[in-house]
């Protein structure tokens, strides 16, 4: 299965594709399979991505089993969650990340509040891994693209820390963005690692990522 991009005047819908989103309704009513395929909006677009392959899976549960041996420790305040909805409210925008680190306290007010998805404003971090199909949406954008992708979302929404996993094997690397800058639409510093090495993030979340058994796409 290829990505699917299916522009508003394509489809008639009830309401608007954000509305339906974020009330849970727009993966059902446009007959998506529940084979673990991906509904966001992505500037404007409904974006249907496949399924994520078996490396893409064991890389965001070894993320996810890293937090929680560092949650051992009882000051250790963040958690992990995997493929969990946010929304980004006034931009319309709604993506799925792959794995999202958030305060614990800030999830239990999440919880106690019945939210379906998360809002940008409660993400610390937001981990993307590439895939063939999303490769170009998750990274910088390029040339007549300047403000589109995630990269731009999450920058403009002020996320603080954006992780990006790119397991194409032309680049086979992992870069941690930081200061976002609403203005620019960008993050004004990064730090890049090759896939093999240790991954550090810097306090506040505070641990190490090896890398050494990822590999790039077949």
């Amino acid at each position: 299965m290829t990505i699917a991009v299916i522009t508003p005047h394509e489809v008639v819908l009830p309401s608007s594709p954000y509305q339906m989103w974020v009330d849970g309704e727009l993966h059902d009513y446009l007959h998506i399979p529940h084979d673990g395929s991906r509904v966001e909006i992505i500037d404007g677009e409904i974006v249907v991505s496949p399924g994520p392959r078996l490396m893409h899976q064991v890389i965001c549960s070894e993320i996810t089993e890293i937090i929680g041996r560092a949650r051992m420790d009882a000051s250790y305040r963040w958690r992990s969650l995997v493929g969990n909805g946010l929304n980004f409210v006034a931009e319309e925008n709604a993506y799925i990340p792959d794995v999202t680190i958030l305060d614990t306290e800030v999830m239990q007010e999440a919880l106690r509040l019945g939210q379906m998805h998360l809002i940008t404003d409660q993400a610390e971090m937001v981990v993307e891994v590439t895939s063939p199909s999303t490769a170009k949406r998750d990274r910088p954008p390029t040339g007549k693209q300047a403000d589109k992708g995630k990269w731009c979302g999450y920058a403009r929404a002020e996320i603080p820390y954006y992780l990006l996993i790119d397991l194409d094997p032309a680049v086979s690397s992992v870069t941690l963005y930081s200061i976002p800058d609403q203005a620019s639409v960008a993050y004004l510093h990064k730090e890049t690692w090759t896939i093999g090495e240790t991954i550090t993030l810097p306090d506040p979340i505070g641990i190490e990522i090896p890398t050494d058994a990822w590999k790039p796409w077949d």
